[in-house]
């Protein structure tokens, strides 16, 4: 069994053999290492799907190398959109960065009962393991680098629906920009998602929290939605030739 690398220093596939046996590509990427190339850099973590730290991309998807099960012929690449470092270790700083933009904490805490029906309710967000495949899959960030992108808005609509929250406009104020409306709504954030979050429709109920605090789509403003000209424009109809 073979899979294909790509290495940073040459910016190209390198291709190794493997053992004919099933297992995670974490384990095949160490049996590289310890037993055919030395240089080659990756990271790791829990082992066990929880720190999100091996993320990776395997034939375009975003994966956790420690949960992926290695198929002959896999290419193996860096997450999308994080500076290099070496081979498969890429910084996730400027990616972490969104949490800030976004203030995703609670603004101004205030004293409020949890049901069980209120932590169910942001049970699944809570989840997220900031492993980063949903940034590195948004489309969004091959055209603007600035937006605070999936993850983070999952974050802030975690934190604008807890109850201990007595400042949800806040929120919402930091999310308008390069936020809500930037996204596309395409899901790939949603099908990579290791723990199962739904960053699409946690967007799209942050959506719908903007229109109640005043915001609506900036791009309505520049959109033409075919308004007929009544003073005898392309249509031929005038006004005043009664009927």
């Amino acid at each position: 069994m073979k899979i294909n690398i790509l290495r940073s220093q040459t910016n190209t596939q390198q291709t190794y053999e493997l053992p004919d046996k099933e297992t995670t590509l974490l384990n095949a990427l160490t049996h590289i290492k310890a037993t055919e190339d030395a240089t080659l850099t990756f990271t790791v973590g829990c082992r066990a799907s929880v720190c999100g730290t091996c993320a990776v991309r395997v034939n375009g998807r975003e994966e956790l190398a420690c949960a992926y099960k290695v198929q002959d012929g896999d290419e193996i690449e860096p997450l999308n959109y994080h500076p290099v470092l070496r081979d498969l270790k890429v910084d996730k700083n400027k990616a972490k960065e969104t949490l800030l933009k976004s203030t995703t904490w609670l603004q101004s805490f205030k004293e409020a009962a949890l049901t069980h029906k209120d932590e169910k309710l942001t049970e699944t967000q809570t989840d997220c393991i900031l492993c980063d495949s949903c940034y590195s899959a948004c489309p969004v960030y091959a055209v603007n680098p600035d937006f605070l992108g999936p993850f983070a808005l999952t974050r802030a609509y975690r934190y604008s629906v807890d109850k201990r929250e007595s400042n949800v406009k806040n929120i919402i104020d930091h999310v308008q920009t390069n936020g809500v409306w930037d996204c596309t709504l395409c899901g790939e954030c949603t099908a990579v998602c290791p723990k199962g979050i739904d960053p699409k429709m946690d967007i799209t109920m942050l959506r719908g929290d903007s229109i109640t605090h005043g915001y609506s789509d900036p791009s309505f403003t520049t959109q033409s939605f075919g308004t007929p000209d009544f003073g005898g424009g392309g249509f031929g109809f005038d006004p005043n030739a009664g009927f």
